[in-house]
């Protein structure tokens, strides 16, 4: 389940206030209990609001994040770009917003590159995938719905990793690295389309039990 879908609006305000402790004590106890005494709440909260602990703050926190993202994304009204300038612009606005949590977001993607915690990281960011395609407009159901996401994953985590080592200050480097994953993206579409327009379509053999069978001889 999709923790966005139960979180209460405290336990949002308990989130927002952890990642200012992260830095310092890393997504921990010790930092969850300083978050609920900043958010006015008693610090032995800590004790049963997120049980399954580190992972279990991590992905709150992504779900908080892919919320403000599409908040953010309708704000900017962006009808007017094709769909590439969307995904670019939306990116771009996740880096903008959370650009103050940089190292916190650093100590979570470690915590998620552990074995222990892979299938965690594989959900987290499909659900960011897929918001920053719902956010873009795009409502395909067909099997482009996950050529699409499985692309777009590829781009946005390599994107992510080199993020956090941006040092440009305004993440202008690293919308420079997105544009260029993107392109490449672009160039690999258009030369499917070209090979599969020149190219002739094989002639299958029919499926055995489609065969019809020989004429018994005379």
């Amino acid at each position: 389940m999709n923790p966005c879908d139960t979180m209460m609006p405290e336990d949002e305000a308990v989130i927002r206030a952890l990642l200012d402790e992260v830095p310092f004590a890393g997504w921990t106890t010790a930092s969850l209990r300083r978050a609920l005494t900043a958010s006015g709440r008693d610090p032995e909260d800590a004790l049963f609001l997120f049980p399954g602990g580190a992972p279990e703050m991590i992905e709150a926190w992504a779900c908080l994040a892919d919320r403000d993202m599409e908040a953010g994304a309708q704000a900017a009204d962006l009808a007017a770009y094709r769909i590439p300038a969307r995904v670019r612009a939306i990116i771009s606005l996740r880096f903008e917003q959370n650009r103050p949590h940089r190292e916190a977001i650093g100590r979570a993607i470690a915590i998620l590159a552990l074995p222990r915690n892979a299938r965690l990281a594989a959900t987290i960011t499909a659900r960011t995938v897929d918001s920053i395609w719902h956010a873009a407009g795009d409502r395909s159901a067909d099997f482009a719905w996950y050529t699409k996401r499985a692309i777009l994953a590829g781009v946005y985590t390599s994107t992510l990793l080199y993020w956090l080592r941006d040092m440009s200050g305004d993440d202008a480097d690293s919308i420079a690295f997105l544009d260029r994953r993107l392109a490449d993206v672009a160039r690999i579409g258009k030369a499917r389309k070209s090979m599969s327009g020149r190219l002739p379509r094989p002639r299958l053999p029919r499926p055995f039990f489609m065969r019809k069978a020989p004429s018994p001889s005379a």
